[in-house]
């Protein structure tokens, strides 16, 4: 188990997203195969997961980043986009990637994950595809997640790596692997949440996993 605190797992991992999304827009050349196919996929879930939870109006991206799937989340027409950061630079700097019309229906805003600055049920669902993924010490998940249950109304969408899938190395070594299913699913029951949905990133093969969870009545 980590010694570290969430809030400084939370910075490092807004520096090296930092770095990767430097490294990829000084890059002349454009994605290539794999990389679309895995964006397609990835955004064809988030589609698939905003269904499930019923098409939430007022929707939280934490830890957006540049806001990779604010395109997706403005698809729907009525929708109110808020999105935290905990890195000003990547607020700074997302606006250039977006047109205008989507970012007129997000705001941002400065806050850790893991304290919202929030009032309770301030949100229909809260969409968290990055940071979460990324979390391997199950103390700092469960903190994030009943942050999430304080913010949200309703939903929550959250992406996970577990154990039990595909034995890619290099994908190994780039996002370690969180937990196996039923470890991750119990986390999820010690928040006070119940599984909506699920959906793999290759259907069957429970690798890259993105949760629907309701806040359980």
């Amino acid at each position: 188990m980590s010694s570290q605190s969430p809030s400084t797992v939370e910075h490092e991992f807004a520096e090296r997203y930092e770095r990767e999304h430097a490294s990829t827009c000084l890059e002349a050349r454009p994605l290539g195969l794999g990389q679309r196919l895995a964006q397609w996929r990835d955004e064809q879930r988030v589609r698939g997961a905003l269904k499930a939870a019923g098409e939430p109006g007022l929707i939280l991206d934490v830890a957006c980043g540049a806001g990779l799937f604010w395109p997706v989340l403005a698809e729907h027409g009525n929708r109110v986009i808020l999105a935290a950061d905990n890195s000003p630079q990547m607020l700074d700097h997302a606006p250039i990637h977006h047109p205008r019309e989507v970012l007129a229906r997000v705001k941002t805003f400065h806050s850790s994950a893991f304290s919202l600055g929030l009032s309770a049920n301030a949100v229909d669902c809260i969409f968290c595809m990055r940071l979460y993924a990324h979390m391997l010490n199950g103390e700092h998940r469960l903190a994030l997640l009943r942050e999430f249950h304080r913010v949200s109304r309703d939903t929550v969408i959250v992406c996970v790596r577990l154990l039990g899938g595909l034995d890619l190395g290099r994908v190994r070594d780039e996002n370690p692997l969180q937990g196996s299913k039923n470890h991750i699913e119990k986390e999820f029951r010690q928040a006070g949440f119940d599984i909506v949905s699920h959906q793999d990133f290759f259907p069957g093969l429970a690798l890259s996993r993105v949760y629907v969870l309701r806040k359980a009545s």
